[in-house]
């Protein structure tokens, strides 16, 4: 594409947006991230994934996303760094602790966790203060593709492992595990779920959900995916806060399963997808406050928003509510641009934060679009 047609493009998607964003920020970081977490509603952590050494930040979102009145008027429109520290290694994955100004990483290499503190003392930097050790790394690495999957609890304390053989509760002042997942398969994790206080789920790639409640000596139950003719071998899940089941295959066919029957089957779909399918990042994501509704990255440059509860049991074709294509639209066709990470706002209901490739993270609220 020459540059003027790359222009055209982007000053047509720029009076496209004015329409179907309530905001739209842009922000450009040194290198690209693979997560993107909430520390407070107005903070959010990044880090880079480079081999060796690499910065993780804290960012606060642009004040005149808060400006209820007169947004014009606000001065402060950028994200700001309020707080950074250096890694030696990738950073994988990045959780919060809740109730805390602690995250978890992990490298992508091992499962041996690394717990940082953010700022703390009227200090701007994020130092490193702790380590939690996988529960078998020999094992990590004889399955390269398994991902460390990382949940935490107000209580600190943190639910990880990359196999379903390696998961465990690990508190984090002291170290102490308190408790194992008792089975004997060693299928890769997509996801791991605290669904209370004691009971957590873990989403395996082949669709398999474990249940598991840490006040009982009993074993996990086990649900198996619900089958249908051409399902794929390969499932990303994930929780939502209620306990619902979303099972996403690499071809995009999606179901959805309740929280009393996680292997049973309560709405499916087939969502439009590119071309060579889903690629190694990316994410599906529950909407913390809008029910039924879920995001999804992985498919190209684009972050797409379903609403599931619009789903029947007949596996038919769905249209998004709402597709984000900023980062598409931003870079040259020829960079190959793919979204990394996404992440919901907390408590605002249409806001979402975006990272890709190419270094760019967007901040977004859509708009409904009218009612026909």
């Amino acid at each position: 594409m020459e540059a003027t047609d790359f222009q055209d493009a982007l000053d047509d998607w720029f009076l496209e947006s004015l329409k179907t964003y309530k905001d739209l920020h842009v922000y450009q970081l040194e290198r690209p991230t693979q997560v993107l977490e909430w520390t407070s509603g107005k903070t959010v952590c990044v880090a880079g994934h480079e081999p060796s050494r690499n910065e993780i930040l804290e960012l606060h979102l642009p004040r005149k996303l808060f400006a209820d009145e007169n947004k014009g008027l606000c001065a402060e429109r950028d994200f700001k760094v309020d707080h950074g520290g250096f890694t030696d290694g990738p950073v994988r994955c990045l959780t919060h602790v809740p109730g805390t100004r602690c995250v978890v990483t992990n490298d992508g290499l091992t499962s041996d966790l690394q717990v940082w503190s953010v700022g703390g003392d009227e200090s701007d930097a994020i130092r490193l203060t702790g380590r939690v050790e996988g529960r078998s790394n020999r094992r990590r690495r004889s399955l390269p593709d398994a991902a460390c999957r990382v949940a935490a609890a107000r209580s600190s304390r943190v639910l990880h492992g990359a196999v379903s053989g390696d998961v465990r509760v690990t508190e984090l002042t002291s170290g102490r595990v308190l408790y194992t997942l008792e089975t004997d398969s060693d299928e890769p994790l997509s996801s791991l779920r605290f669904a209370g206080d004691a009971v957590f789920l873990a989403g395996c790639s082949n669709g398999n959900v474990y249940v598991a409640d840490t006040r009982t000596p009993a074993p996990p139950g086990l649900h198996p995916p619900p089958t249908s003719p051409g399902d794929p071998a390969l499932w990303q899940t994930e929780a939502s806060p209620g306990g619902a089941v979303l099972r996403l295959s690499a071809c995009g066919r999606a179901v959805v399963s309740d929280p009393r029957s996680p292997g049973g089957a309560a709405g499916r779909a087939r969502l439009e997808v590119p071309s060579g399918g889903r690629g190694p990042q990316g994410g599906v994501s529950w909407a913390p406050v809008m029910d039924g509704c879920i995001s999804v990255s992985g498919f190209g440059a684009a972050v797409r928003i379903y609403d599931t509860s619009l789903w029947s049991t007949e596996p038919l074709d769905v249209a998004p509510l709402f597709e984000h294509r900023g980062h598409a639209v931003y870079s040259q066709p020829a960079a190959g641009v793919l979204v990394t990470a996404h992440a919901w706002h907390p408590e605002r209901p249409r806001t979402l934060l975006s990272a890709a490739s190419d270094g760019s993270v967007h901040l977004w609220d859509w708009v409904d679009p009218p009612s026909q």
